[in-house]
């Protein structure tokens, strides 16, 4: 049965210029990716385009005694196939692509077994659902469903992409085989420099670069310093960062922390599988903190959520040409902070917002939604009737509210949250799961100014649910609550130093509550005003 791996290279790349050149062990980063694919055999062709940008890199690939073809750079997947022109339709096809090294011929040899054996047609071993690192990737099926998707295609992203035509067609499967490895959350693509860097001191240790096992690099990658804090991706975690543009908060003790930690804060909730950063202009210097953070390659590995400026300064009577060019400014010192061009979320800081000056701010977001500067709108409310407000606003995608396991507010409201759902893409984020750090202080000076008279009733039901609940502390039991709900999709948490961040990271990794443990808290738990719940109303708070 023939069976062929194609190589996707180029030169240039927006993070890492050059890379599929830079060396690992004095071999040329796609050389090595070829050649190790190659090692039982396999014929492996490498697929770069016809612009003189890769003169260099197809001499490099032919002066090592490979194959390589040059096509369409528009169209990688007619270049797949042309490449592929003298090989029959049943020929097995693997995709790989320059900067993931780590996969060898071993590797496809037993990938290509189990897609025979299960008669698949399409297989894919790729990070978390394979249990193996972020860059030990491949792609296989037959080439005539490869020549289909060419024929039917007239999506760019399907012809860029490859292969999701075919995935639609039969389904996204993945090879398992190493699932229990429990390595999902590594990371050994080549991306940028911190990427390099690793994967080249992963390979120094070995002599041959091209013969080293797969497992073997995975093993070593597993003991190098700055992997993940934990084995679960804590996709449900959001990382807020008003403490780390802010001194902010009830409990916080430490202040704001410099520069430097907060980046590497960052980063490794990142590496952990944090996927959404919460922030906000009026967040001090925050978003100058995550824009210097995720630098150099970092960008894009997690969406970044911000907050249009409160617009404080606008008066009920502003001009409306004047309101636009408030959100106008507030959206490009955004894009400035945070270096990008284009914004993953921005929302409103507040649903009042939706309605103030004739709906300017909200128009113009839109707006600017439009002319690509935003991709997702959203908006922040603090009360059901705000939310049930921005529910009816088509184009919110995104709203974050406060609640936490003794929040009652939004029981009449949840059954809405869900029907919307089912009915456009909306994704809930909630905050103040501590609210604000009261839940698990124990100075009754706080309680009282958030108008709780006999606060040891609280710290008694919150210790019972503890102990019954067989939790590690109040902060897990607030977390496993929210966890458990099933129209939260994620939770905003505020850390102020590298030990909040990995406490998260491992009661994120936690066990939720279940169905019937979410019932008993809400039958139970005491009811504070909403005053208390809300805290904007406390009399002395720092926000």
């Amino acid at each position: 049965m023939t069976s062929v791996a194609v190589l996707q290279a180029r030169t240039s790349s927006s993070r890492l210029p050059g890379k599929v050149l830079l060396p690992i062990n004095g071999i040329p980063l796609a050389v090595l990716a070829a050649k190790r694919a190659a090692n039982t055999g396999r014929h492996v062709i490498v697929a770069t385009s016809s612009l003189a940008s890769d003169d260099g890199l197809a001499d490099t690939v032919e002066a090592n005694g490979l194959v390589c073809f040059r096509g369409s750079l528009e169209n990688p997947l007619e270049r797949m196939v042309h490449a592929l022109e003298a090989y029959s339709d049943d020929a097995i096809v693997f995709r790989l692509t320059a900067d993931n090294v780590f996969p060898d011929g071993h590797l496809l040899d037993e990938i290509e077994e189990v897609f025979v054996q299960g008669g698949y047609e399409y297989l894919c071993c790729n990070g978390i659902e394979a249990g193996l690192p972020y860059g030990v990737s491949a792609e296989v099926t037959r080439l005539r469903h490869l020549r289909w998707a060419l024929y039917n295609a007239v999506d760019a992203f399907d012809t860029e992409h490859v292969t999701p035509m075919i995935i639609r067609r039969f389904g996204a499967r993945y090879f398992e085989r190493y699932k229990s490895f429990g390595l999902g959350l590594l990371r050994c693509t080549v991306d940028n420099l911190d990427d390099y860097l690793l994967v080249q001191r992963v390979f120094k240790v070995f002599t041959d670069a091209i013969k080293v096992s797969c497992r073997d690099l995975m093993v070593e990658l597993s003991g190098c310093a700055g992997r993940p804090v934990v084995v679960r991706a804590s996709d449900k975690l959001v990382f807020g960062t008003a403490q780390l543009g802010l001194d902010y908060g009830v409990n916080n003790r430490s202040g704001r922390p410099d520069l430097t930690l907060a980046g590497e804060m960052l980063r490794t909730a990142v590496t952990n599988g944090v996927k959404y950063i919460d922030t906000a202009r009026a967040y001090g210097v925050s978003e100058a903190v995550v824009g210097a953070a995720f630098k150099g390659g970092w960008e894009g590995r997690a969406s970044v959520i911000t907050k249009l400026s409160p617009l404080s300064e606008c008066p009920e009577n502003a001009d409306l040409s004047w309101v636009r060019a408030a959100v106008d400014a507030s959206v490009f010192e955004s894009c400035y902070h945070l270096g990008v061009k284009t914004l993953n979320v921005v929302m409103l800081h507040r649903a009042a917002q939706l309605d103030q000056w004739s709906g300017a701010a909200w128009s113009r977001l839109i707006d600017l939604r439009q002319k690509g500067v935003i991709t997702g709108l959203g908006c922040s409310v603090q009360s059901p009737l705000e939310l049930q407000r921005a529910l009816n606003e088509p184009l919110v995608s995104y709203i974050q509210l406060p609640c936490n396991l003794l929040d009652w507010r939004w029981d009449g409201v949840i059954s809405l949250i869900e029907e919307t759902k089912l009915a456009r893409s909306l994704t809930i984020h909630v905050r103040s799961a501590f609210l604000q750090g009261l839940l698990m202080s124990e100075n009754e000076e706080n309680w009282r100014l958030a108008h709780v008279e006999e606060p040891a009733s609280v710290h008694e039901w919150l210790s019972d649910q503890v102990s019954s609940l067989n939790r590690s502390g109040i902060a897990d039991l607030c977390l496993a609550y929210l966890r458990a709900l099933s129209w939260v999709d994620g939770i905003a948490v505020g850390m102020e130093n590298a030990a909040q961040l990995t406490e998260n990271l491992v009661l994120f990794e936690n066990s939720h509550l279940d169905s019937t443990q979410v019932l008993k808290i809400q039958a139970s738990r005491p009811r504070l005003a909403e005053q208390t719940l809300n805290p904007a109303c406390w009399s002395r708070v720092e926000r």
